[in-house]
């Protein structure tokens, strides 16, 4: 009998759950279905380019279950481009429900506080005084999330 799952850390729900070939209804094209723990590796190895012991480390996982995972991952979204199948991010209710919903940043410059909505993209300066020194809380060093880039889902 294998090891039950240990929780992994996810940092919010995808802004799309659905990719599709252009011009093609998707109930006529079989699907690839790419978990949220797939997906989360996507986003920490591709999208924001981190190595497999940095996100597995965010992520909660040892770096072979995270190798295990984005390989998953690679393998779906290469098929789901390559034969034109839509790709859909399972998200469960019960986990979509314990998702943050809002994304914590602190300014370095004026030391203001401030929230925003998953999905809306990195913020271009503070709000309260315009600097972009500014961090996500809960941030450690700079590679995490830096001043220095987008991120989407920040």
């Amino acid at each position: 009998m294998p090891r039950p799952k240990c929780c992994r850390k996810v940092s919010g729900q995808p802004a799309c759950k659905l990719f599709k070939p252009m011009g093609v209804p998707a109930s006529s094209v079989e699907e690839a279905v790419l978990s949220l723990d797939e997906y989360e590796a996507i986003r920490l190895a591709d999208y924001e380019g981190l190595y497999q012991e940095e996100a597995a480390g965010r992520m909660g996982v040892s770096r072979q279950t995270f190798g295990r995972t984005i390989e998953a991952a690679r393998g779906k979204v290469a098929l789901a481009l390559v034969l034109g199948l839509v790709l859909r991010i399972e998200v469960p209710e019960a986990e979509a429900a314990q998702l943050p919903t809002v994304r914590a940043f602190a300014c370095a410059a004026c030391a203001h506080s401030w929230t925003e909505p998953f999905g809306t993209g990195r913020p271009d300066a503070c709000p309260a005084c315009g600097s972009e020194n500014f961090r996500r809380k809960g941030c450690h060093g700079a590679s995490a999330c830096g001043p220095a880039t987008k991120d989407t889902n920040a």
